[in-house]
């Protein structure tokens, strides 16, 4: 049956299955901040091309590149004015690159779940779909010592039954979907998840700027000042609206020398506001699940 040919019931349970519920956008940050930052870094590293097969070397060490280069140019950038960031990674990366892990999360900084080899969900039976999402979460523990709280599906795909699986885990929180600029719960057929989503956007996301297909059509460039005045408009607004400021970055993207001002340029603007609160997913989610009264004992 076509889309055309669906009857309303079909149409209606698909829309619904995961929506937007209240908003969890607190009446106060902490400290009387004005705004909360979120920076996020995917270090999806070598598992780009292994998702696909792994064939080409050539992609293969771009991943590299990612480890090599892009990590250390972010943590100079985020050690030189005290932020702490979120990393989310997906076991195959983090196997390859354990000891960028374990410093991470010493350092203070968050390790987040990003798929087992950045697999696409959708593509994914139910089964299959759970037993890597668990192997994930127990391979980054044994890696980083950190046991993750809070979830980024790989490239953003989200299958029926992912939010399924992350209320099994006990999850705190997602940073998937779209439904709003600020952190709202998560409903599933209708019902109240507990489950805070903070919100994603391809418009504050670097790789949509950067990215290109060598051997197809895809040749979408920005130029770094231009992203950067994006980036910069965005958190103005959300500074305007003392709402939340979420940004995804890549290593392999973010991490080269005509583009990391980016990252420092913006975090020198969020810093000179004075009244902005730089924290991790985990801290902002726990925060709103706290103020919202959907967690005991958040922090």
């Amino acid at each position: 049956m076509d889309p055309h040919e669906w009857p309303e019931d079909v149409w209606r349970g698909k829309v619904g299955a995961v929506r937007a519920g209240r908003s969890l956008l607190p009446q106060r940050w902490p400290g009387g901040a004005r705004c909360a930052v979120a920076l996020s870094f995917d270090s999806d590293h070598e598992t780009n091309e292994l998702r696909d097969g792994g064939n080409s070397v050539a992609r293969l060490s771009w991943g590299e590149f990612g480890a090599r280069r892009g990590i250390p140019r972010i943590r100079q950038v985020l050690d030189g004015h005290g932020a702490k960031a979120t990393f989310f990674v997906p076991a195959v990366a983090a196997l390859l690159h354990p000891d960028e892990q374990r410093a991470l999360a010493q350092d203070g900084h968050e390790i987040g779940l990003h798929g087992w080899i950045h697999e696409l969900n959708t593509t994914l039976d139910a089964a299959t779909e759970r037993d890597l999402m668990m192997r994930a979460a127990d391979t980054l523990e044994r890696v980083s010592g950190q046991r993750p709280v809070g979830m980024r599906t790989p490239s953003w795909d989200y299958s029926p039954t992912t939010l399924s699986i992350a209320r099994e885990m006990g999850l705190l929180y997602d940073s998937s979907l779209f439904s709003d600029d600020d952190p709202y719960e998560i409903l599933q057929d209708g019902q109240a998840t507990g489950l805070v989503e903070l919100p994603v956007e391809w418009l504050r996301d670097d790789a949509v700027y950067f990215m290109m297909n060598r051997f197809g059509a895809q040749r979408p460039y920005t130029p770094p000042a231009d992203v950067l005045d994006i980036f910069l408009r965005e958190f103005e607004g959300a500074y305007s609206e003392s709402g939340l400021f979420l940004l995804t970055m890549h290593p392999h993207v973010i991490g080269y020398r005509s583009r990391i001002f980016i990252l420092e340029q913006l975090l020198e603007r969020i810093v000179a506001k004075g009244d902005c609160w730089i924290a991790t997913h985990a801290e902002i989610a726990a925060y709103c699940a706290e103020q919202a009264g959907l967690r005991e004992g958040a922090s």
